[in-house]
C-alpha cells in the first residue's frame, strides 16, 4: 500500500519567535536554522517548542523576537549520540511559515481572541514500538507513555514520545506492539531531573504530543514488531 507521509505526520502551530535563530546544519548548499517558537496554553502557561526552518523561507526579519508566525510542517525526530549514550532528539520541521498580524484590542478581547485563536496541533498515525507505560500519579490520575513510530520517506522513521491521560491512558496500556494508530494532539515541553548513579541531576526539557483523541486503524502488523531499543526521550 502507497503511504502518503505527509498525511502520517502534519501540524499547525502558532506562536511567538523567543530567542535568537542558531545555525543548524546545511545539506546540498541548503542551510537550516532552529528557533524556538513560545505557544500559550489555556492555563495561562506556555510551551517552548523547537523548530527547524530552511534558509529558504526565512526572510529578513522574519524571526526577531516576539514575531508571530504560523508553521505548518511535521514534528520529527533523530538519533544523537553524546558521552557514547543515544538520545532521541526532536524537533518540529517548518515546511510552511508566514507572519501572522497582530491586533490591536482592549486587555479584554486579547484574552478573548487568545483563546479562540491558541493553535497548537498534531496529527500523526504510525505504529506502537514499545509497550505502553501505564501508571497513575500519587493522586490518581492515569497517565500512559507511548512511543509511536512513523513512517517517513526514503525508509526512514519519526519516533515520537507521546502520552495520554485518564480513559485514553487506561486503553493505551492494553496496546499491543505494532498496533497501527492515529493520534490528534498538540506539541508540549516539559522540564524534568534526570537523575545519574552518582547523584548529581541535571534539568532537561521533553518534548512530547499531549494525546487529545486516539484510534486504532489496524489492530497490529507484524512488520513492525521489532522494537525500538536504546531510545532515550529528552
Amino acid at each position: 500500500m502507497d503511504t502518503n507521509y505527509l498525511e502520517n505526520n502534519y501540524l499547525t502551530l502558532v506562536g511567538k519567535v523567543t530567542g535568537e535563530k542558531k545555525f543548524s546544519h546545511e545539506i546540498y548548499g541548503e542551510r537550516f536554522y532552529l528557533f524556538n517558537l513560545s505557544i500559550p496554553r489555556l492555563s495561562g502557561n506556555e510551551d517552548i517548542i523547537p523548530i527547524t526552518v530552511s534558509e529558504r523561507l526565512i526572510q529578513e526579519d522574519t524571526l526577531q523576537e516576539g514575531k508571530k508566525l504560523l508553521i505548518k510542517g511535521q514534528f520529527r525526530s533523530y538519533n544523537s549520540y553524546e558521552n557514547e549514550k543515544n538520545r532521541l532528539i526532536l524537533t518540529v520541521f517548518a515546511k510552511d511559515m508566514m507572519e501572522v498580524e497582530e491586533t490591536e484590542n482592549s486587555e479584554e478581547e486579547n484574552e478573548m481572541v487568545k483563546k479562540d485563536t491558541i493553535t497548537n496541533e498534531v496529527v500523526l498515525i504510525g505504529y506502537i514500538c514499545k509497550k505502553p507505560i501505564y501508571r497513575q500519579t500519587p493522586f490518581g490520575r492515569e497517565i500512559s507513555d507511548i512511543l509511536l513510530a512513523v513512517n517517513r520517506a526514503y525508509n526512514k522513521s519519526d519516533y515520537i514520545p507521546c502520552i495520554a491521560w485518564g480513559r485514553n491512558a487506561r486503553f493505551c496500556q492494553n496496546l499491543e506492539v505494532g498496533s497501527q494508530v492515529k493520534v490528534v494532539g498538540r506539541v508540549q515541553s516539559r522540564t524534568y531531573e534526570k537523575k545519574y548513579e552518582d547523584g548529581t541531576s541535571q534539568t532537561r526539557i521533553a518534548y512530547e504530543v499531549s494525546i487529545g483523541s486516539l484510534e486504532i486503524i489496524e489492530e497490529k502488523n507484524p512488520s513492525q514488531e521489532e522494537e525500538v531499543e536504546n531510545q532515550e526521550a529528552v
